[in-house]
């Protein structure tokens, strides 16, 4: 994106925002998205089956004193919600409309928020979550978000990783059923009993001493990422007793 298209961005951002804010009808609106979405994603999420591989990770890296950046695609943020629920993870959410009932839902899963995104308060969102971090609370990022191109690793969670010294943690998750929304990051909704593989890989320490290593961290994760994806498919081909 330009310098032009992201000023041009920016302003219709800070624009929508002010909108829905002071108008009765669109708060009414984000409080029964809000109201509604939680107890449909609940109720879906406890009909899951699951199949995870290295969760030992994430509670390695917690027995350590660390915490960890949990990264994954956009795509799959609904499995990853429920899955993750109740672990205090910090999360960035956007301030706009669809960024408010988002963060009313996954609040209630036990999520935390700092409010921004990549663009347009993106760095103060990412400042909040050093902050978090510090204090002890894990951090996650869908690192393609919030508006792609899907599967292009974004350099914010290597970002937090080097500043605050906690590791990359990737992990993706693959339903054996699903819907498929219409959108850039094709977001995969699990239907009601399917399987769910949840992969974590290896932890992926980031350096703080150049531009470079910081890149060469992003395409590792990219490249993390990609190779996760497959390992998840091929465990739902496999037979279980």
């Amino acid at each position: 994106m330009g310098s032009w298209e992201l000023r041009r961005w920016e302003f219709n951002e800070r624009r929508a925002v002010s909108e829905w804010r002071s108008s009765w009808a669109k708060r009414a609106q984000v409080a029964t998205i809000a109201g509604v979405g939680y107890p449909i994603i609940n109720a879906l999420g406890h009909t899951l089956r699951w199949r995870v591989e290295g969760l030992h990770h994430f509670d390695a890296i917690t027995a350590s004193g660390h915490q960890p950046v949990m990264a994954f695609w956009h795509g799959r943020i609904l499995p990853a919600t429920y899955y993750f629920r109740r672990r205090g993870i910090v999360v960035i959410t956007s301030e706009n409309f669809d960024g408010e009932w988002i963060a009313r839902i996954i609040e209630r899963f036990g999520y935390g928020t700092a409010r921004g995104s990549t663009t347009r308060g993106g760095w103060k969102a990412i400042h909040q979550l050093v902050r978090d971090m510090r204090a002890g609370k894990p951090a996650g990022f869908t690192i393609d978000g919030p508006r792609g191109p899907a599967r292009v690793a974004q350099p914010g969670a290597v970002w937090l990783a080097a500043a605050t010294g906690n590791p990359l943690l990737p992990f993706h998750l693959e339903a054996s059923s699903f819907w498929s929304v219409r959108s850039w990051d094709r977001t995969q909704i699990p239907k009601p009993f399917s399987t769910v593989a949840l992969v974590v890989g290896e932890p992926l320490e980031v350096a703080k001493d150049s531009e470079e290593s910081l890149e060469r961290a992003r395409v590792e994760l990219e490249q993390r990422l990609l190779t996760l994806e497959k390992r998840a498919q091929s465990m739902l081909n496999r037979r279980f007793p």
